[in-house]
């Protein structure tokens, strides 16, 4: 079993930047199932720099405002410094093997890493079940996903989250909210 979160505003879709992200599902995947064990929810981050206006399309053409996070940028000489409110989202997200987001920004992607938690960009709006799917799957077999292999090599002892005076954190989360999805095993459940 792994722990494994995603950047979602509506807890179905991955249409969230890491760094943006307002709140994260995880889920606890094993071959066959998957069970929501939790939600965070974290303060919205003012994007800043030459790209906060970027967007990203959805599946639809509608445009998202998705922009790179505000520690990708030196500050401002005469601002004063940015919070950093990617240290609350690590914490929060510390016992996941992965993380999706729709993008992630690079200073992110080596945080994330140092972590031992793995970035995965997918398009936004891909569903959360296929995912979840896929990582069943992947769970099964050696060799179908290489960082799903690294994860079950490492499996980290669970831990409870205590988030409390940390940065950026609003103070809510939902554990155990008993959605559980049954997924897929082999090639042969694929219809």
């Amino acid at each position: 079993m792994i722990k494994v979160a995603f950047a979602s505003t509506d807890e179905t879709h991955v249409n969230m930047h890491f760094g943006a992200a307002e709140s994260f599902v995880i889920y606890d995947i094993s071959p066959g199932s998957a069970e929501l064990v939790g939600v965070g929810h974290f303060v919205a981050a003012v994007m800043k720099g030459e790209n906060k206006d970027k967007s990203l399309s959805d599946r639809h053409g509608a445009p998202q405002i998705v922009v790179p996070a505000a520690e990708d940028y030196p500050p401002h000489p005469a601002d004063k410094p940015p919070e950093d409110k990617v240290v609350a989202k690590l914490e929060f997200l510390k016992e996941c093997a992965a993380v999706y987001a729709a993008s992630i920004g690079t200073s992110s992607i080596k945080r994330l890493m140092m972590a031992d938690i793995q970035p995965i960009i997918v398009d936004n709006g891909h569903d959360i079940v296929d995912l979840l799917n896929e990582v069943s799957l992947a769970l099964c077999m050696e060799g179908g996903l290489s960082w799903v292999d690294k994860a079950k090599a490492r499996q980290k002892a669970p831990a409870v989250l205590d988030m409390q005076g940390k940065t950026g954190w609003l103070g809510e989360a939902r554990i155990n909210d008993e959605q559980v999805h049954e997924l897929i095993t082999s090639i042969d459940d694929i219809e």
